[in-house]
């Protein structure tokens, strides 16, 4: 368990220095908002400012989904229900949760949701 939550710890950090590289944090501080980079004001370096920030704002949300899905796996960890399927409430696999930390459902369920049964 502690190798997993390392693990998470690690990613969390890395992710929020990624984070950092694209988008500021929001005022509320709830959430980031994606860097809109300043080249300059010839029509090639709009373009390439926009294409920037349309890169930016993919890299935010991707980022963010990563970071939240840490996020629930820590404090499933923190309140002692990390392993456990949401879904069926069984154990999901130790192999599952080392290829995959956030994992929040075994792997039955996971096959059937994704199947949408």
């Amino acid at each position: 368990m502690q190798k997993i939550k390392d693990e998470l710890l690690a990613r969390k950090k890395q992710i929020m220095d990624d984070l950092e590289n694209v988008a500021h944090q929001t005022k509320n501080k709830k959430g980031n908002e994606a860097i809109f980079p300043k080249f300059g004001d010839k029509d090639e370096e709009n373009a390439m400012e926009v294409s920037e920030y349309s890169t930016h704002l993919a890299t935010e949300k991707v980022l963010e989904s990563s970071l939240r899905d840490i996020n629930n796996a820590l404090d499933r960890i923190k309140k002692g229900d990390y392993g456990v399927c949401k879904y069926c409430g069984q154990d999901i696999g130790e192999k599952r949760l080392l290829a995959r930390p956030t994992a929040s459902a075994c792997v039955s369920c996971k096959n059937k949701l994704q199947q949408g049964s």
